[in-house]
């Protein structure tokens, strides 16, 4: 195990002792130590609501013989970034996150990692770390936004937007607009609408390194604390059996990922995090294989979807996967 370097023996002690200054007991360093990478903070929708996942993954892992150990990772609203100097700080945060990721688990000899992303760069950064890594990993996100609702008819995050440019246009008056600004957004979660940070989580879990239903169920449902409960006890199983994430990025599940990409309408950001993330996988992905699998795969839903429907989905398109 990677933490003997900092658990055992006597060249040991002084780590033992750093542990024994944070809380931990000698059972607890008995058992693999599990990096659980939070990207929660006060700034991102997203993001809000992670320390409730964190704390469900922590309970798994704990339940299933492992120790669990949070760390943070940062995190970019790309909404808020948007329309002014910021716009330049949210991309390259993706590498910050990847680095920064890599040099916490390596500097602490981590067993392995649950990642808890939500948003943009946040997932394809810490998809990245995993490859790099290639330690056992798995991920749960923290789930997409409800949708609102104005006048008896759900909206999504773009139309905000759209209300913006129906006020300019005379279309609409302030008190409209005030009305789609309060109710666009109703709940915590990834921003409603097939945007990046919604792609990213759904190809996540196409990719094989989240479970089922992570990119579909709401951030608001109790589901979710379930999903993250089960995320923690699975991740002691890839321990187990000593499964890493090239294991499972496999060439084949990059182009399944891509099939379902096209199949949803994902974000044209999976175009710029999926080769990378290819990259630290040691497998080339361009857009000329994108070009091919886009040629011979029908978009067959939009948002909002719900996992029944991203299943049929999958089960319609096996067909269609390499």
């Amino acid at each position: 195990m990677n933490s003997d370097a900092v658990t055992k023996g006597v060249k040991s002690a002084t780590h033992r002792a750093l542990f024994n200054a944070l809380g931990f007991t000698q059972e607890e360093l008995e058992r693999p130590l599990v990096g659980i990478v939070s990207s929660q903070n006060d700034i991102v929708p997203g993001h809000m609501n992670l320390d409730k996942i964190v704390e469900a993954v922590k309970t798994g892992v704990s339940m299933a013989g492992g120790t669990p150990i949070v760390f943070p990772a940062i995190a970019v609203c790309d909404g808020l970034a948007m329309g002014h100097q910021g716009m330049k700080y949210s991309l390259v945060t993706r590498d910050l996150i990847a680095d920064s990721t890599e040099a916490m688990a390596m500097a602490h000899a981590f067993d392995a990692l649950v990642m808890v992303p939500n948003c943009d760069k946040n997932v394809p950064g810490l998809l990245m770390a995993a490859a790099r890594l290639n330690i056992p990993c798995i991920f749960v996100s923290g789930g997409p936004m409800l949708a609102g609702t104005v006048d008896g008819c759900k909206v999504s995050f773009s139309s905000i937007s759209e209300a913006v440019g129906a006020y300019n246009a005379g279309k609409i008056n302030d008190d409209k607009l005030l009305e789609f600004e309060n109710k666009t957004c109703p709940t915590c979660g990834s921003c409603s609408g097939m945007y990046t940070a919604n792609s990213m989580n759904c190809l996540t879990e196409v990719l094989g390194m989240g479970l089922p239903g992570n990119g579909t169920i709401p951030a608001v449902y109790s589901q979710r604390i379930r999903l993250a409960k089960h995320a923690g006890m699975q991740i002691m199983e890839l321990i187990r059996k000593n499964i890493r994430p090239r294991d499972i990025m496999t060439e084949s599940a990059f182009r399944n990922a891509l099939t379902m990409d096209m199949a949803l309408g994902c974000s044209t950001n999976s175009m710029l995090h999926l080769p990378a993330i290819a990259h630290e996988a040691g497998i080339e992905l361009n857009v000329d294989i994108a070009n091919a699998i886009s040629d011979k795969t029908p978009t067959c839903a939009t948002w909002p979807l719900r996992a029944p429907t991203t299943w049929r989905i999958l089960t319609k398109l096996a067909a269609c996967m390499p």
